[in-house]
């Protein structure tokens, strides 16, 4: 029996790259799919329904079961029509992949607020719309069932731009830290119900990334950060084999595996008395003397 027989998911941005790769795993392991993708450019301009129906048909060719979906997730009516059209045309909802995702990078002081506001647009409300609406469904059949477990899942998609921060890319990385922490909140809200929320911190080569890790990428390289190697963490999250795992964010990068946590105190410096800036300054060497060797020490450096 495979993994997700009987099981129904959705994958944001599943024309290409990783939402591609974990749509045609899923199917491979029973599920029926919503494959979801407008099919826009790198930086979200135009539309395309070419991409999604591509993944669609690969996947029936194969035997399985898929819907192609080219709505905007990214807006309400969006995130309701795609959680809808999963219950009406495939029989319910088990499982959500929130993978849809833009850039536009620029260096913050020549960033435009069109470009702040399309890339949090895509990646952050692109991954509440489908949450909330998902959410919605599995509280309600919960209570339909006198609160027994729905035993779904959500996996979303942070970055180590969101997690470590990266120069160019403070529209993406506010986005990409929003979604962790989104991550944890979802898990503490939805565990109640049965739902178990994660987020994976991919690296992987992409037509998002093909720009800048694709030239110094050699082909043992490729085939480490090829988007199928992401995609089984995805679906490894998304099945009852990771029961227990509720809140975490997975990096998969080529053979590395990590479990990534967010902010925590590295250091603990007390006053009897209400500070001051002069007591806060005679302190700062003990205060800033703490180190966390899993930090990257370029975070400890940063002003």
């Amino acid at each position: 029996m495979a993994l997700f027989d009987g099981k129904v998911a959705i994958v944001t941005g599943a024309g290409r790259g990783l939402g591609r790769e974990e749509a045609l795993l899923l199917a491979k392991q029973g599920a029926a799919v919503v494959v979801n993708d407008v099919g826009g450019s790198r930086d979200g301009e135009g539309a395309d329904k070419a991409p999604a129906q591509e993944v669609v048909d690969e996947i029936e060719r194969a035997g399985g079961k898929a819907v192609a979906n080219f709505d905007d997730i990214s807006t309400w009516k969006g995130g309701e029509s795609i959680v809808n059209q999963a219950i009406e045309e495939l029989g319910g909802l088990d499982i959500l992949i929130n993978n849809a995702g833009i850039l536009r990078d620029k260096m913050s002081f020549n960033m435009t607020e069109e470009e702040w506001d399309a890339v949090i647009q895509v990646h952050l409300k692109g991954h509440f719309c489908p949450s909330r609406f998902a959410g919605a469904y599995w509280r309600q059949k919960s209570k339909d069932s006198d609160g027994a477990s729905v035993n779904a899942k959500i996996v979303n998609t942070s970055s180590e731009a969101g997690l470590y921060g990266n120069a160019g890319q403070l529209n993406y990385a506010a986005a990409k830290a929003g979604i962790a922490a989104m991550t944890i909140v979802l898990a503490r809200e939805l565990e109640r119900f049965g739902v178990r929320a994660n987020a994976i911190a991919p690296v992987a080569l992409t037509r998002l990334t093909e720009d800048l890790m694709g030239g110094q990428a050699d082909e043992k390289m490729r085939a480490a950060l090829d988007p199928s190697n992401v995609a089984a963490g995805v679906a490894w999250l998304a099945s009852d084999l990771s029961e227990g795992v509720n809140g975490q964010v997975l990096k998969i990068q080529g053979g590395l595996l990590q479990i990534v946590q967010g902010w925590r105190p590295i250091s603990n410096v007390k006053s009897d008395g209400s500070w001051t800036i002069e007591s806060i300054d005679a302190v700062k060497d003990e205060l800033l003397a703490g180190g966390d060797p899993g930090i990257p020490p370029f975070l400890l450096a940063a002003p």
